[in-house]
Formats: structure tokens, sequence, C-alpha cells
């Protein structure tokens, strides 16, 4: 079968390797795709691997001989699912990957706040300690985590892992999820009451309808003052406008995020102008690590596409398994 990876260079920029992909297909790998080029560099082929070259409704209607559809990510929502079902092509994820580097990220990023690493470092290179009249300094509020409450939003794998580090550092744990776990690291709170008393904010939910602009001026209004917010998961959870506004006022002392609306950033955007936001290029999932664990399931989910017993289905396609797909 022939395959093609149509953005592999974040997945892969070259400290990976496709060779058991290239074992199981005939495989075409491009760094990067423009979206007018994605129909012709699918061409004839059956499979499709994406990271985030958006796979659209016309594009799954023309490419005539596609049977497969592989999100180099846990997130999918670059596919237009539905299109795919209706055609009976399987749609598949990369679940849990990424947790533990995910995880470690909101903790770099929940400690940074805290601490100042970074700009303390800077102010000793420059001179500012060995001037001092003191043995010591510090430009902002220090912060210890024991005690503080924090709220996360959504427990998949990353919420809950979140979860047991913040209990390693004797934080206080609020859980909000959609449905009702049997058991949580913590307590299981509504959303109002997690706004109302979290020191800080994570947000770990995928992107949807619900989900988008969830964090908005008034949601940010049923916070306490001074809340830090974090995300790690989609940009569009967060109305970028109104955390730029409430981090301007002081409404909300910091945030931390590792996404955007718009990735890569606008220039325009307005977390570019606010306040004491720490703001990385969507690096969570990308240590070596977490990407090699990626591949090792990108490989297992086409060999068991090929099986006719796909894993990882977020479309709920099933497939005749008569059908020899090697």
């Amino acid at each position: 079968m022939k395959a093609v990876v149509l953005d592999g260079y974040a997945l892969n920029p070259g400290d990976l390797s496709w060779k058991e992909l290239e074992e199981l297909v005939d495989l075409t790998v491009y760094d990067r795709t423009a979206p007018e080029a994605v129909l012709t560099r699918i061409g004839d082929a059956e499979i499709i691997l994406t990271n985030k070259t958006l796979i659209t409704e016309e594009v799954i209607n023309n490419a005539s001989n596609l049977k497969y559809i592989g999100v180099l990510a846990t997130g999918y929502n670059v596919v237009d699912i539905e299109a795919a079902r209706r055609k009976n092509i399987p749609v598949t994820n990369v679940p849990q990957y990424s947790t533990n580097a995910v995880a470690q990220l909101v903790f770099a990023l929940i400690l940074e706040i805290c601490h100042n690493v970074g700009y303390h470092s800077s102010a000793v290179k420059k001179g500012r300690w060995s001037n001092s009249k003191d043995f010591c300094f510090w430009d902002y509020p220090l912060m210890e985590l024991t005690d503080k409450t924090i709220g996360i939003i959504g427990y998949g794998s990353i919420g809950k892992r979140v979860a047991e580090i913040a209990q390693a550092f004797g934080m206080n744990v609020l859980v909000y999820n959609r449905s009702q776990k049997e058991k949580v690291i913590g307590k299981q709170v509504g959303l109002d009451e997690l706004f109302a008393t979290s020191d800080i904010i994570t947000l770990h939910v995928p992107l949807t309808t619900d989900t988008k602009n969830l964090i908005n001026k008034d949601t940010i209004n049923k916070m306490k003052d001074g809340v830090i917010i974090l995300n790690t998961a989609r940009g569009p959870i967060i109305n970028e406008q109104d955390l730029c506004d409430a981090l301007n006022s002081g409404k909300v002392y910091a945030a931390g995020v590792d996404v955007s609306c718009t990735e890569p950033i606008n220039s325009d955007s307005p977390l570019l102008r606010a306040k004491n936001i720490f703001i990385t290029p969507h690096i969570g999932w990308a240590p070596f690590e977490a990407r090699k664990r990626l591949m090792k399931i990108v490989v297992e989910n086409i060999r068991s596409f090929l099986n006719n017993c796909p894993i990882n289905v977020v479309n709920g396609v099933v497939l005749d398994e008569s059908i020899n797909r090697h």
C-alpha cells in the first residue's frame, strides 16, 4: 500500500527513523505540505498521515483511493472525522504517548512563574548580584506551592499525571471532568467551584464546541484575584484577548501557555502584549522520548490496519475483516 506523510518534520526532524513504516508500506515523507498541495501529494495513496495539515471533507471526498487517515498526535481536530466516517475510512490517533512530557512542561511553567528562574539567572549574568548590597535579591514575588490549590480541568491521562505531581508538591487538588470519575486524586468538583477556589488552573481537555473559549471574560471573573492559568492543551480553549486583558489588569497574576489559537503564533496575538505570561512554542509533546514513543505507536496503528483490525480509531469505523489490505 502507498502511504504519504504530509508533514513529517515536526515528529522527525532527523533524530528518528521511518524504517519500520517503510517496511510495512510504500512510504513517501514530506516535511511540510501547503493546503493547496494536499490532494496532489496524496495522489493515489491509500494511507495518509498528518500532524497539523488539515484533512477536510473536500480532501476526503476527492482522494479517490483513500482508505486510512492516521493523525500523528493525540488531538484529531485537524481531520473531518465525520466525513471520513461517511466514507468508511478509519481515523486513528496516538493516545498517551506524551503524558509525562506534557505534565513535566506544566510544572516547568508553574515553577518558572513561582521563581522567575530565567529572569534572575539573566540578571546575575548582567552583574546584578555582584553589585548587590545584600547577599541576595529578587525582583518578583517568590511563591511556594505547598498548600496551594490546583484546579485541573480534564482528568485524562495527562490531567491525572499532573494531579500526581501536584500531590507530591503538597498541593490541594481539585478536578473537573465532564463525566464523573470513580476515583480521582484530590476532589472532583463542578467548574464554578474549581474557578472560585483554585490558585492555579490548568487545562487538559480536547478542543470541542463545548471547550472552545472555555476560559473567557466571564469565567475569569469567577476566579480568585491573582489566579495563575496554564494551557498545554489547545489554544482556542482560551479567549486570548480576554486573558490578555485579565493579565494586564492584574486579575490573573500570571499565565503559562504552550499553545495558541493560530500556530505558529501570529505576530499580532494579544498574548504577546500581555504582562507576566510565559509562552513556549508547542513543545510539550516534543521531547525525544515522547516522539520515539509516538513513532512506535504509529507503526502499530498501521500494522493493525493492514491486518484488518485497526486500533486507536476515533471515528467509530469498523472494517470488513475479509478485505486484504496488504
